[in-house]
């Protein structure tokens, strides 16, 4: 099958399933659902492949809201990974159902090409992006390790090909010291509240130190349970962010000192720990990523130069362990939200709207010929599949 053969099959193949597509991406949309508890997301996202005949394995890696589905018998594997978890009060405010319903369109569309660009097409359902890191504890029980690239996209408010991220590591610091009458003795007290406040003024001194590209931002989830009595059990939760992981290890030693400040200052014990497994940053593959961009032009679409896109980091995701490890891109794909951004309201209307539409069959034109074009270029798919062998080597 020539390239032009079977890029045409691909982008067919998604128009035929246009209207599938955008109701899926409606259903999972209308039904927002947090990490680890994405039931009715995830069989919503595989339901359309298991139709088609995609061979489905249910919780891999032990992960409930996680799904592999796997169509073809080809010696290039290609993941497809589809998100689907919303953010608490906020809904699909960062358009996971557009990425759910773009990686089912990706994968119909590939299964038609399957045989004749000897593909495997699989289909990932990875929980917990926003909170959990679906994606790592996958690639750590190997439900990645047979997958030579893997491929998805993100909306966002303008078109990037080579989008970056910022690795990140959340944690949840408690505080413990000793109640008391807040004025009959508040001197019999241990005031794990003020430990709170403590560690937030030497957080918010430590940010005119920090190194370009790191970043800080936290929240308290406890800080008492009355105003007459000294508090003794508090909790923040905090994000660290750094261009990369040496970068966000020297910021995790900053922070650990203003932890350790609110504790030493009120005489409280406190303990750091991590709230979900550390993010890495994207590192998307030069040529994948210049045939998606090339698929952005062909569609009329205008992605920002790439010298802006590696200098605008698009927050965090768990899919930078993944393209660290093997090849894979991660492109933003614009929606109109009217000046809104990610992780605001206007941001969730706009992900169910005409131009979110739009993107999730734009998107799984795009996502499709771009595995078509690595699949038919002998250098480019060799290079893949020598990676992968190196991989399972080591």
């Amino acid at each position: 099958m020539s390239t032009v053969t079977a890029s045409s099959c691909v982008e067919d193949a998604v128009n035929r399933r246009s209207a599938d597509l955008i109701a899926l991406s409606h259903d999972i949309h209308a039904e927002p659902e947090l990490s680890f508890a994405e039931h009715r997301s995830c069989a919503k996202t595989q339901a359309l492949v298991a139709e088609r005949g995609f061979a489905v394995t249910a919780a891999p890696g032990g992960l409930d809201t996680a799904f592999r589905a796997e169509f073809g018998s080809g010696s290039l594997v290609i993941g497809v990974c589809a998100e689907y978890d919303a953010l608490p009060g906020l809904g699909h405010a960062c358009g996971h159902n557009i990425i759910a319903a773009s990686a089912v369109g990706t994968a119909l569309a590939l299964a038609e090409v399957a045989d004749e660009l000897d593909l495997t097409v699989v289909l990932l359902g990875t929980p917990a992006e926003e909170a959990g890191g679906g994606k790592v504890l996958l690639l750590n029980a190997g439900v990645f390790d047979d997958i030579a690239a893997s491929v998805m996209l993100h909306p966002g408010p303008a078109d990037m090909a080579a989008a970056r991220s910022l690795a990140l590591t959340e944690v949840a610091v408690t505080y413990t010291g000793r109640e008391s009458h807040a004025a009959v003795a508040p001197h019999l007290g241990v005031n794990a509240g003020d430990a709170v406040t403590v560690a937030q003024v030497a957080i918010g001194l430590l940010r005119q130190q920090l190194t370009p590209g790191q970043m800080v931002h936290g929240i308290v989830t406890h800080g008492g349970e009355a105003t007459n009595v000294i508090p003794a059990h508090t909790e923040l939760r905090y994000t660290m962010r750094a261009t990369d992981m040496a970068s966000l290890q020297a910021l995790e030693s900053r922070m650990a000192g203003c932890f350790s400040a609110g504790a030493v200052a009120t005489g409280c014990t406190h303990e750091v720990r991590e709230t979900a497994p550390p993010y890495d940053a994207l590192a998307p593959d030069p040529y994948l990523a210049e045939v998606f961009r090339a698929e952005m032009i062909r569609n009329g679409r205008h992605p920002l130069p790439a010298e802006l896109e590696a200098a605008l980091p698009l927050g965090s995701t768990d899919m930078g362990n993944v393209t660290q490890l093997l090849p894979g891109i991660h492109p933003v794909v614009g929606i109109d939200a009217g000046g809104a951004t990610l992780h605001q309201q206007e941001f969730a209307a706009a992900a169910a709207g005409p131009s979110a539409d739009k993107a999730v069959v734009d998107g799984s034109i795009m996502l499709a010929r771009t595995v078509v074009a690595l699949a038919q270029n002998t250098v480019e798919r060799d290079r893949v599949l020598a990676a992968q062998a190196r991989r399972r080597a080591s």
